[in-house]
């Protein structure tokens, strides 16, 4: 089930939910903290620390993998961002993690090759140009940060976190960006410069609708295969609706007009469902949560909620 370091689970199963992602509330560094310094060596074979940003620029620092369906659905976003702000202004950086859904094609890491080149493999497929840093097989950084599959932090120039996201989501990422860097009124606190309320805890469930597909067939039908036994018929419909809609979201000027209206008719039907259930059940993470069956104690029962 799990690799000999602990970190790296050879499947997703409801063990690794409940041991690292059925979590009340994120680990790592909360809005305020100085977040904590690593080095980490990138794609590129250049070595970076975090504290080499210091005094000089704000920084992103994203997080994610081959196989998370969240990072799929992000990335573009995250890229048109780096596109927009690295111009001198915020530094981006790409902390790569354990896969979300390991599979035989992408297995769970054994060796940093093998993490390197998967982690070569999503700079490539999703046109990535900010730096990707490896993290090691042990997932000392990940570990630092939460361990969450796809979450964000923006650190600003003193090192301290002004904003984090248990979920990277680049609208949010933009909107707190914008308020960081404006101009600061002769009033304001120096030492306190969170943003947009220093958190947001929300899921985007129109990234699993919309991707999980393509993360998970990168895995192989092993990543595909667990993701719907333990998602149950909601894992099933997202892996059938993602297979359509997908390619869709990604390329929407070479898609056909029909098949778009089509797909984006029932995305939005299961999106709005999605969004109404999220309100309703106040939900944090996209798995499921323990439910203790009123008439039975013993029987541990789960209700899915999410991708």
């Amino acid at each position: 089930m799990f690799t000999g370091n602990s970190y790296n689970y050879e499947s997703f199963n409801r063990d690794v939910i409940r041991r690292d992602l059925n979590r009340a509330s994120m680990r790592g560094p909360k809005p305020g903290d100085r977040a904590p310094d690593f080095q980490l060596t990138s794609l590129n074979g250049e070595k970076v620390r975090l504290s080499d940003f210091r005094d000089r620029k704000p920084l992103v620092l994203t997080f994610g993998s081959l196989t998370c369906p969240m990072t799929a659905g992000s990335v573009q976003g995250m890229n048109e961002l780096y596109e927009e702000f690295d111009l001198g202004d915020v530094a981006f950086l790409f902390v790569y993690v354990r896969e979300a859904h390991p599979g035989e094609k992408v297995p769970a890491h054994s060796s940093l090759r093998a993490k390197t080149r998967a982690a070569r493999k999503l700079r490539d497929e999703e046109k990535i140009q900010m730096p990707i840093l490896i993290d090691d097989l042990q997932g000392s950084v990940h570990r630092k940060y939460g361990m969450m599959p796809n979450p964000v932090y923006i650190i600003d120039r003193s090192g301290k976190v002004a904003f984090r996201g248990w979920w990277t989501r680049p609208n949010l990422v933009e909107d707190a960006l914008q308020a960081l860097l404006e101009p600061q009124s002769p009033n304001a606190d120096p030492e306190n410069s969170i943003v947009c309320g220093g958190e947001d805890r929300s899921v985007p469930l129109h990234y699993g609708v919309l991707f999980a597909h393509r993360a998970l067939r990168r895995g192989g039908k092993k990543s595909l295969r667990e993701f719907r036994e333990v998602m149950g018929g909601k894992g099933r419909f997202a892996l059938a609706t993602s297979r359509v809609a997908g390619p869709i979201a990604m390329n929407p000027g070479r898609s056909l007009a029909g098949a778009a209206l089509a797909a984006g008719v029932l995305a939005g039907a299961i999106y709005g469902g999605l969004k109404l259930r999220e309100r309703r059940l106040g939900m944090r993470l996209p798995y499921y949560f323990p439910r203790v069956r009123s008439r039975e104690k013993t029987t541990g029962g789960y209700e899915a909620v999410g991708i």
